[in-house]
């Protein structure tokens, strides 16, 4: 598949593609204990992060750019989602790992439909891929207002 999927994205979607429907399901499953921790100025500040309504569990994310001695237009998304929702969790790793390091740009240009791409549309329910679905539209919305006040 040639596409313009950052490359993460595009290995993380292969990796799911290459597996039976258990077996993907799993893999979702180690990327929920691989969801990087909130930075140090976000812990306790939990507040300042975005819930994302179009999933069951609590989840929460928000996205910097240009910060941390990043480039100017490069995005870090942050997200929280709580270990007793593994298969949020999972998903919200899959885009903080997949997204974060990407130019502004970049992020925009992921297809909404990315979720729908992994293969897990029978693994889990279609409104746990609504969340991710929405988990993406939410970290392109806020790319998109940061870019706006450069």
């Amino acid at each position: 598949m040639t596409d313009a999927l950052p490359a993460a994205l595009a290995d993380f979607r292969d990796d799911f593609l290459a597996l039976t429907q258990p077996d993907r399901l799993q893999l979702l499953l180690e990327f929920s204990n691989e969801l990087p921790a909130l930075p140090e100025r976000l812990q306790g500040h939990e507040d300042e992060l975005e819930r994302v309504e179009e999933c069951q569990s609590p989840v929460f994310i928000t996205v910097t750019l240009g910060q941390d001695g990043d480039a100017a237009d490069v995005v870090r998304m942050h997200a929280t989602a709580p270990r007793e929702a593994p298969t949020t969790r999972g998903f919200a790793s899959i885009l903080a790992q997949g997204l974060s390091g990407l130019t502004a740009d970049q992020v925009l240009a992921v297809p909404s439909d990315y979720p729908l791409t992994l293969g897990l549309n029978e693994a889990v329910s279609p409104l746990r891929i609504r969340g991710m679905v929405g988990m993406l539209g939410r970290v392109q919305r806020q790319v998109r207002a940061l870019v706006a006040v450069q």
